[in-house]
């Protein structure tokens, strides 16, 4: 039986040798931010096969460019807790001052982590995670996003409606962008970067170089993340108050289809290679697995306040993985 106190005494050593296992489940990994825990998911059976401790609050994940850990943020714990990214095994964790949500530069340099409680967005170096640079761009970072050269990044302040982007190069602010009420999820595609804003049920596109709004689409009562299918041919967007997951095309950014999750608050999301839609639900304490053919769902019981969800089989795909990169 794996407990807390094992989870948390295992060597941090461990870290960089965790060998990946070939005959590993396909799995799926939930962060729940109201019961301390993560939720395993056989994905085959539909079966929750293992419930692991963290301390306070997990709520988004990173995968180490070597993928070899997965890093899940604790954020009022104060702790990125690590796990084998491919057995979900716990591989101990790491103190870190509030880390809500946090990735890696596509170079893989460095860690970029939003404090939301403590309102400072830290970057650290990626191997040793060494403090580098702290900046205080404003009340409650959120979601944040990176330019494929990984020179930018677009990090959104929940509290201070603003989407603000720092130059990673020489660690200054390059602009602050009133985007509107409350926003979150964050992500660069087209060569544009797309933020959802909770407060106005929309999603609003800028210029990348400017901060400039080039457009705005409106999907659901609170917009909260958007999500990029892996063959490029769907942007999918959470709107968590409104109880809905919005499908729009990826270049006119046209609402093609809704999903009704009804009072369920859609989170975040993965899409397995079946291409099923794993949602993460946060009201309803469950995830779902939606078939966007049809838009027919199971939902699995998890702990509460599902946030993030992690898919093992996104280990196939080439390139950068991100929580958006589905």
């Amino acid at each position: 039986m794996i407990t807390r106190r094992t989870t948390l005494g295992l060597p941090l050593a461990l870290l960089a040798t965790r060998a990946f296992a070939a005959d590993a489940p396909p799995l799926a990994i939930v962060m729940n931010s109201a019961a301390a825990s993560v939720s395993v998911i056989d994905m085959t059976t539909r079966k929750v096969v293992n419930t692991l401790p963290t301390y306070r609050e997990p709520s988004h994940w990173a995968l180490t460019p070597d993928r070899k850990t997965l890093y899940v943020a604790d954020a009022s714990g104060n702790a990125l807790f690590g796990f084998d990214p491919v057995t979900a095994a716990p591989l101990g964790h790491v103190r870190m001052a509030d880390p809500y949500q946090l990735g890696y530069t596509p170079d893989g340099k460095y860690l970029v982590v939003n404090a939301l409680r403590l309102d400072h967005v830290d970057v650290y170096d990626a191997k040793t995670l060494k403090l580098v640079k702290r900046f205080m761009p404003g009340s409650m970072p959120s979601h944040l996003y990176f330019s494929p050269d990984s020179r930018w990044s677009f990090n959104s302040m929940q509290g201070a409606d603003t989407l603000v982007s720092f130059d990673l190069t020489n660690m200054t602010t390059r602009w602050t962008a009133h985007v509107g009420d409350t926003p979150a999820g964050v992500l660069w595609h087209n060569g544009r970067v797309l933020v959802a804003v909770m407060g106005a049920s929309e999603v609003v596109e800028l210029d990348p170089e400017t901060g400039a709004i080039t457009r705005r689409v409106k999907t659901g009562k609170g917009a909260h993340n958007i999500f990029l299918s892996p063959d490029r041919s769907v942007l999918y967007v959470s709107n968590r108050i409104g109880g809905s997951l919005s499908a729009l095309d990826p270049t006119t950014l046209e609402v093609r289809r809704t999903y009704p999750l009804p009072g369920c608050g859609p989170d975040d999301m993965g899409i397995a290679p079946d291409g099923k839609l794993w949602i993460a639900l946060r009201f309803a304490e469950a995830v779902a697995v939606m078939d966007p053919v049809t838009g027919d769902y199971e939902s699995i019981p998890v702990g509460r306040s599902p946030h993030g969800i992690f898919l093992n089989t996104q280990l196939h795909q080439q390139g950068n993985i991100t929580a958006e990169h589905l």
